[in-house]
């Protein structure tokens, strides 16, 4: 099957992905696991993944978010293109 949408990344986003793959191991398996979902159901059109559209993000900014494990991805869609803007981990005090 062939992908539906691109996925691509900015330098902010390679900048932030380097940093997480000194620190996290498990890293590179789940961003292969990212651009898979976001290159087959970007909108989560099937409800099969943590994907939720920001409220109040402009285009450009990450206006949606996919959340695996404690880590977090924001991108933007342009027609069929995403483009990843951000990734990082969840605070530890979050749910504290």
């Amino acid at each position: 099957m062939t992908p539906l949408f691109s996925v691509r990344t900015t330098a902010a986003y390679e900048r932030l992905a380097r940093q997480l793959l000194k620190h996290h191991p498990e890293f590179p398996s789940l961003q292969e696991r990212i651009l898979k979902i976001l290159s087959a159901d970007p909108y989560n059109r099937t409800s099969a993944h943590d994907i939720k559209k920001l409220v109040d993000v402009p285009q450009g900014g990450g206006q949606w978010r996919l959340r695996l494990r404690r880590f977090r991805f924001r991108y933007d869609i342009y027609g069929h293109d995403v483009v990843l803007q951000h990734c990082g981990l969840r605070r530890e005090d979050t749910y504290q």
